[in-house]
C-alpha cells in the first residue's frame, strides 16, 4: 500500500462522510482501519475509528457503533468523545441506564452540557 493511496482513499472516505452519505463512508474507514493496522507504513487509528463509529451511529448501525467504541475505550478510556458517541448510541438504543455512566464521564472529562430530556437526573 502506498502513502499515496492510503491519502486517496482516506479523503474518499472522508468526503462520502461530509456529504452526509454514512452508510457509503462506513466500510471505506472499515478498510482503511483495517489496513492500518495490517500494512506498512502503519498508521494510528483513533482518528479512524471515530470516523468508522460516527458513520455507525448516523446511518443506525449502532451495534456496530457500540462495538467500534468500546474497542476504542479499551485502549483510551478517557477518551471522552468516545464516551459521548457511546453513550449516544446506547441512549439510541434504548439502553438509557447504561449510557448514565458513559454520559457522566464524557461531561466530567469533555466538559460537554448533556442536560436535558436524552440525560435525566436522578
Amino acid at each position: 500500500m502506498s502513502e499515496d493511496s492510503f491519502a486517496a482513499d482516506y479523503e474518499a472516505a472522508r468526503a462520502r462522510f461530509d456529504a452526509g452519505e454514512y452508510a457509503g463512508a462506513a466500510p471505506l474507514f472499515a478498510s482503511l482501519v483495517d489496513r492500518s493496522v495490517l500494512e506498512p507504513p502503519l498508521h494510528g487509528t483513533t482518528e479512524l475509528r471515530l470516523y468508522l463509529a460516527r458513520s455507525y451511529y448516523h446511518s443506525a448501525q449502532l451495534a456496530r457503533a457500540e462495538e467500534i467504541l468500546r474497542a476504542m475505550l479499551v485502549d483510551n478510556p478517557d477518551d471522552h468523545y468516545a464516551l459521548l458517541m457511546l453513550g449516544r448510541t446506547l441512549q439510541r438504543q434504548s439502553r438509557h441506564d447504561e449510557a448514565k455512566p458513559h454520559l457522566a464521564m464524557a461531561k466530567l472529562l469533555g466538559g460537554y452540557d448533556i442536560d436535558g430530556p436524552d440525560f435525566p437526573e436522578s
